[in-house]
């Protein structure tokens, strides 16, 4: 090769480096977590998992700026994300999803496991959500009746719910209302317990001592979660037999946790993220439903309430802590 042939070569393969350095660049988007205080981390590493397996690998071909905090600082949070100019808002909360839709009409949002997005505003329907937020829902608000029944066939003689709920939340209301009509059907009568701050939990565990509850349901978004300690303790103190959404409530002592499978819908969510990153609009990334559920109960605080867990539960169950 002689000394012309040499400089081209070298110049050409200048050039092919800074193509590889751009195209790179341009490969790695970056996407704002917009998000409560993790009530575990077994569920963003469901979300990392599944990015993992449609081939991202964070810090080299996707950047990932995370904002947290309380409920109330979810708007301030979602405006920082949105001045930050990232790709997309991974929104995985009820609280973070209404705040990432607030901040921007632009930006596309990936929920995971918000209830009712319809009823909510967050879209306009399932099928085609329309505006910049797709992703899953966990049909929080269509499993209280299954959580009433469950609560009625271990308890039989069960009268009187009492139900620890956040009313700041949307989908929560949405719940709740929605716990009337299978309750009366059940001939059970359902005690509002309300708590909007982590200061609220002592005066609700004393209203509900005075109204002599025989058993409690936690609706559940990220407040009553990151409480969970509490909330067990009083329901064991109280003798209440207690159904939660999340079988971390049960592995800590909780009586018994039915609903959707939280990191499969965080796992799930990565294939929305990759779709978007590719050119695809939420609008018309059709809203998935949960398809897995969790049935997990604690043999142990049954023992210890004097309740008799039935076979039938039993059977059904995906895990009896023993």
């Amino acid at each position: 090769m002689n000394r012309r042939d040499t400089v081209f070569a070298l110049l050409a393969s200048g050039a092919v480096q800074r193509v590889a350095v751009a195209q790179q660049s341009k490969a790695a988007p970056r996407v704002g977590v917009l998000r409560s205080p993790p009530p575990t981390d077994r569920l963003f590493q469901a979300l990392l998992v599944g990015l993992r397996e449609l081939g991202y690998v964070e810090g080299k071909t996707l950047f990932i700026d995370y904002r947290q905090g309380d409920d109330e600082r979810m708007p301030e949070l979602a405006q920082d994300l949105v001045r930050s100019k990232i790709d997309l808002i991974f929104a995985p909360n009820p609280a973070a999803a209404q705040a990432a839709r607030k901040a921007t009409e632009m930006i596309p949002i990936v929920v995971a496991a918000v209830g009712d997005v319809v009823r909510t505003g967050l879209a306009a329907s399932l099928a085609h959500p329309g505006g910049n937020v797709t992703g899953l829902t966990a049909l929080g608000s269509d499993l209280s009746s299954k959580r009433l029944e469950l609560l009625k066939e271990i308890v039989p003689s069960l009268t009187r719910v009492a139900v620890l709920w956040n009313p700041n939340v949307p989908d929560k209301l949405l719940e709740w209302k929605r716990m009337e009509q299978p309750a009366r059907v059940l001939r059970l009568e359902l005690l509002s317990i309300e708590v909007r701050t982590q200061a609220d939990f002592d005066l609700a565990f004393e209203s509900a001592r005075r109204l002599r509850p025989e058993a409690l349901i936690a609706l559940g978004e990220p407040l009553v979660f990151s409480q969970r300690g509490r909330v067990i303790q009083f329901a064991a103190q109280a003798r209440l037999p207690a159904i939660f959404n999340w079988r971390e409530a049960v592995e800590e002592g909780a009586l018994i946790a039915y609903g959707p499978d939280i990191a499969d819908l965080y796992r799930r969510s990565a294939i929305y993220i990759d779709k978007i990153l590719k050119g695809a609009k939420p609008g018309d990334l059709p809203i998935e439903e949960a398809t897995r559920f969790d049935l997990v109960v604690n043999r142990k605080t049954a023992n210890a309430l004097g309740v008799t867990l039935p076979e039938s539960i039993l059977l059904l169950a995906d895990r009896v802590i023993e």
